[in-house]
Formats: C-alpha cells, structure tokens, sequence
C-alpha cells in the first residue's frame, strides 16, 4: 500500500513539472488512466492587501525612510477598505428548514457551475445563498441570465465582494492527472 502511495505522488509530480506520460514506467498489473481535475483560476493576490512591501524577508529591498514610512501610513489609512461590487442571489428564505435548503442550494449550484463562487450566509432571520464576485452589475447580469433557468427568483444584489478572478472568461482551470490504477483481476 505504502510503496503504491509513493509512487502515485511521485506520478503527481512527475505530471506537475511537464514529464509526459510517456516517459513513465508503468509497473505490471497496473494502467495509466487520466482525470480531469477542476480547479479555480488565479485571483487577485488578496493575501498581500494591507501589507508592506518593504516587509517581506527573502527580498532585500533598499528604500528611502521617507517612502517606507508613506507606504506604512497608506496602509494604516487604508486598512479596513474593501471592495464593493455585485452578486447574484439565488436563494433567500426564513423558513424552519431554510439552513438545510440554503445548503442544498449551494451543492446543486457548485456541481453545476465549477468555478463561480458561492456563498452562503445568515442575517437574522434570513438565510441566503450569494453567487459570483463582479465588479460591475452587467457583468453580475450576464451570470444572472445563465442561471434564471434553474434559479428562476435569482436576482443582482449590491454588496461587499472578494477580489473577483483575473481571467473572466474561464474562472476555473482544467488540468488533466495520469493516475496509476491496478488492473482488476477478471
């Protein structure tokens, strides 16, 4: 178990640093079967929001005292700023089985758009189930019309949003693994 453990992460790496499939020596008795893995794009870097420069060890950075203390009082001033923007609301309820709907909503959301984000929250006594992260209300219109079939009370609210995807067509990234899998026994 151990030994075939080993040698699928050493598969996985092998497939993350671009060595073909080809190249690899399949032991007997077992296959390489592909999988497609969906993953979210690259975002914007919200990690760095409110940090320095200048504070990162690994990078050494001469500056003028004057622009490291500017940087810090830009950062001080402008910490508890966020992003406002839109999303699409596809669920909002205060019934006594709302929690359980509203994850239902999310699960049946996710499975069938991989990659738009989902959210789901509780404001006293309602329960609600946001969608997408956009910087504009056409393009929060755009996700709305695809999803009015299957969520027909969807509609675009104005709220706090997290820094949206970089690559606004495709916010998912699809990747295909080569796993090694044993040939069953017939």
């Amino acid at each position: 178990m151990i030994k075939r453990v080993f040698f699928a992460i050493v598969l996985a790496f092998a497939v993350c640093f671009g060595l073909e499939a080809q190249n690899i020596i399949v032991p007997d008795g077992y296959e390489l079967v592909d999988s497609v893995v969906f993953r979210p794009a690259a975002t914007a870097d919200s990690t760095l929001v409110g940090k320095s420069l200048f504070d990162y060890s690994g990078a050494e950075i001469s500056q003028d005292a004057a622009i490291v203390s500017a940087m810090g009082m830009h950062l001080t001033a402008n910490k508890e700023k966020s992003i406002t923007g839109y999303r699409v609301r596809i669920f909002f309820d205060n019934k006594q089985n709302s929690r359980g709907a509203s994850e239902e909503v999310v699960k049946r959301f996710r499975a069938g758009h991989p990659g738009v984000p989902a959210y789901r929250s509780y404001m006293y006594p309602f329960f609600k189930v946001t969608v997408g992260d956009f910087r504009t209300k056409s393009e929060a219109m755009q996700l709305l019309q695809a999803i009015v079939p299957e969520f027909p009370a969807a509609f675009v609210v104005k709220e706090t949003i997290n820094y949206p995807a970089i690559e606004k067509q495709d916010n998912y990234v699809t990747d295909t693994l080569h796993i090694l899998r044993k040939i069953p026994n017939d």
